[in-house]
């Protein structure tokens, strides 16, 4: 087998090791294999191989690696009260102005709420949960 060939072979290891243990860490190693891989198709000995599987680990990492995690982590799971925020749901009991306490519904569960730009909001007024403050849901008008 040629040094291209174990470059390839090594370079789909990783790659399917990515899938066992995510993080995109494997993934970038895999990238620097199939660099020297290319390298080792053209009439280069075995220490630019390995520079060139050095610089495109390297690369990826800085590079591949920081847009591979925007993409494809976003932020996790919200649970508890905090998936509650960005959720649309219906004023019950009228939310006074200056931060009195009104009701509402989300999800079909009833919570306290609270109109953050304090202004009054009438039942059957559709809001948007935008804080959560203990039990207290803290809403804005939804806009259409």
């Amino acid at each position: 087998m040629s040094a291209w060939q174990l470059w390839t072979v090594a370079g789909v290891g990783l790659m399917i090791a990515e899938v066992i243990a995510p993080g995109f860490w494997l993934l970038s190693v895999a990238v620097g294999c199939f660099t020297a891989a290319v390298t080792g198709l053209l009439p280069f000995g075995l220490t630019t191989q390995v520079i060139a599987f050095a610089g495109g680990t390297v690369a990826s990492l800085v590079l591949l690696r920081p847009f591979l995690l925007r993409r494809f982590q976003r932020g996790g799971v919200r649970t508890g009260v905090e998936a509650l925020i960005g959720k649309a749901g219906v004023i019950t009991q009228r939310l006074g102005p200056h931060g009195q306490n009104g009701r509402m519904l989300v999800d079909g569960e009833d919570w306290r709420a609270v109109s953050l730009d304090e202004s009054a909001l009438e039942p059957g007024t559709r809001v948007i949960v935008v804080e959560v403050d203990g039990a207290t849901l803290k809403v804005e008008r939804e806009t259409s």
